[in-house]
């Protein structure tokens, strides 16, 4: 695998706190704008430009994406993002509570993209790729890093643990209490000679940041005719964990209603299928295994793929999709039905009981989908069922800007 280092846009170090925001896909206009209220420096008024405009403004207008540019300029030119003077690489630490991950951020080849060197498990929304493509297109920059992972290699980690014994050039704790440190190396030959010796990396968050990367990497060879391969338009900026350090945390359903049974009825007709076992724990301890919340109890569930299944089909959430959310309640398209919602882990099982309690239907808690699944699907070319992985903690965006 190819990285490279690169004389980015950084935040001036008393600033940072105050540029750096969540990535641009984890919050609506409303959440975005409510993040950037009284913090003229956020870099959402770059990512989600629409904030600056009344609500109903269509976020894909032209207005927005000028207003973007016009923000990035200012950030810019009143001193918030600094240019570095050399090129640089860096180690990005992120710590959520007893759990560290620490990720080199570099810049990362479109044609490794193209040619299956960084592999995808997901698939894009159109709507979603337009919009950073011209986003990215517009300002000349990516603002917030592709998430990557690999399997670990010794020489990379080594070089990381000597790094992170030094003093930072960033270190701050975020609202949500997420703490980021961040280290500059110079250079960096060093690190990019051995990260030489990854064969390929994963995406684990950021699908769409990748694909319109891409994209817009082939928009500009198409307008420049002097197209070498070497412009900086044929990078983007990814950070890159290993895999061994990586949380990912559950991705929980909720079915609005039990498709015409009664509670008895679809409790015998869950037990038919994985077996029941009451009063389980509301948090599943192993692959195989689902905790189910129906009429103010928890059950125990066990989800067991067939034996000649598939990376996909092994997954827990695609057995209970196939074998139960299908068949029994009737969910035929987990994509489009409005009868099932899906709960990011981070709020815990707490959340699943409040909602069925005060709604009704019946409520999924998963064991964590593996990395290891994760790079099995991603190896065999296939793609994850939706929502089948929540990563926490989330990256923060523009700590590091490449520009082009």
């Amino acid at each position: 695998m190819r990285i490279r280092a690169f004389k980015g846009l950084v935040p001036k170090p008393e600033l940072v706190a105050e540029v750096a925001c969540v990535p641009y896909d984890v919050v609506n206009t409303t959440e975005a704008a409510a993040l950037a209220a009284g913090k003229p420096l956020s870099l959402l008024h770059v990512d989600r430009a629409e904030i600056a405009f009344p609500a109903g403004t269509d976020i894909y207008s032209d207005q927005v994406y000028a207003k973007a540019l016009e923000m990035f300029q200012k950030l810019q030119s009143e001193g918030a993002l600094v240019r570095e003077t050399e090129p640089c690489i860096y180690v990005y630490q992120q710590q959520m509570g007893e759990h560290v991950q620490r990720g080199i951020v570099a810049l990362t080849n479109v044609e490794d993209y193209d040619a299956e060197l960084i592999k995808k498990h997901e698939k894009t929304r159109k709507d979603k790729e337009d919009d950073r493509t011209r986003l990215i297109d517009t300002i000349s920059a990516n603002t917030g890093p592709v998430f990557l992972t690999y399997r670990d290699e010794p020489a990379v980690t080594a070089l990381v643990n000597a790094k992170t014994t030094e003093k930072p050039l960033h270190d701050f704790t975020a609202p949500d209490g997420i703490r980021h440190t961040f280290w500059r190396v110079a250079g960096g030959a060093e690190w990019i000679a051995a990260f030489g010796a990854v064969p390929v990396t994963y995406i684990a968050d950021g699908h769409h940041r990748a694909a319109s990367a891409a994209r817009v990497a082939r928009l500009r060879r198409s307008r420049n005719a002097q197209h070498n391969g070497t412009e900086d338009y044929n990078w983007f900026l990814a950070v890159l964990f290993p895999a061994n350090e990586l949380k990912i945390l559950p991705y929980n359903r909720i079915v609005a209603d039990l498709n015409g049974h009664t509670p008895e009825a679809f409790l015998a007709s869950v037990k038919n299928i994985f077996g029941l076992e009451e009063n389980a724990n509301p948090s599943p301890d192993a692959v195989g295994r689902v905790s189910m919340y129906l009429g103010g109890k928890w059950y125990g569930l066990r989800c067991t793929a067939d034996a000649n299944a598939g990376p996909v089909d092994r997954l827990d959430v695609s057995v209970l999709q196939n074998k139960l959310l299908a068949p029994l309640l009737g969910i035929d398209d987990p994509r489009t039905s409005k009868r099932i919602d899906f709960v990011g882990g981070i709020r815990g099982t707490d959340e699943l009981v409040k909602r069925v309690d005060a709604d009704g239907g019946v409520a999924f808690s998963m064991y964590p989908t593996t990395v290891e699944q994760l790079m099995d699907i991603a190896d065999a070319g296939e793609i994850m069922p939706p929502k089948s992985t929540w990563f926490e903690p989330k990256l923060r965006s523009g700590l590091a800007i490449h520009t082009f």
